[in-house]
């Protein structure tokens, strides 16, 4: 499967992304875990199988400090020991915000209820945003066929500048 287009590359695809990266930005600057996010955006990455997306977040998830062993256990959380009970609820909440057409509720009271417990107002819009983000994301790569691989940590930094 070839690439189809590189978004960054069009003047009106570099344009958007740049708006779309100032986003994640805002997002990245909030006080919930950097590690957390990567998390949650792979766990949603590979629901929706964005080969890019699944490398991006693996490596910066690696860069923010997150372990081999619970990079590997992240599509398996349900059945692991190596997450807490705020990360479980956020990954829970990644996963019905991701499936949303396989899961007539959506986001169940349940799960919101954990959120809730575990994050304040400041990390729970975060954390509803980075979900509704990867998402975008993860739509954006697979339409385009971006494939995974090349992604070398940081090399968007600066991007929303």
């Amino acid at each position: 499967m070839e690439p189809r287009m590189n978004l960054m590359t069009n003047e009106l695809g570099a344009k958007i992304g740049k708006r779309f990266a100032a986003v994640s930005v805002a997002i990245r600057q909030s006080t919930l875990p950097r590690a957390l996010q990567e998390l949650v955006m792979l766990r949603a990455s590979q629901i929706n199988g964005c080969g890019w997306c699944v490398d991006f977040h693996t490596k910066e998830a690696t860069a923010a400090g997150e372990t081999a062993l619970r990079l590997h256990l992240v599509a398996a959380w349900r059945e692991s020991t190596v997450f807490t009970d705020a990360e479980r609820a956020a990954l829970a909440l990644a996963e019905e915000g991701t499936r949303l057409a396989d899961a007539c509720q959506g986001v169940s009271d349940a799960t919101w209820a954990r959120v809730r417990e575990h994050y304040d107002d400041d990390q729970v819009a975060a954390l509803v945003y980075v979900v509704a983000m990867i998402n975008a994301a993860n739509r954006l790569g697979v339409i385009v066929h971006q494939r995974g691989g090349s992604y070398e940590p940081g090399m968007f930094a600066g991007l929303a500048d």
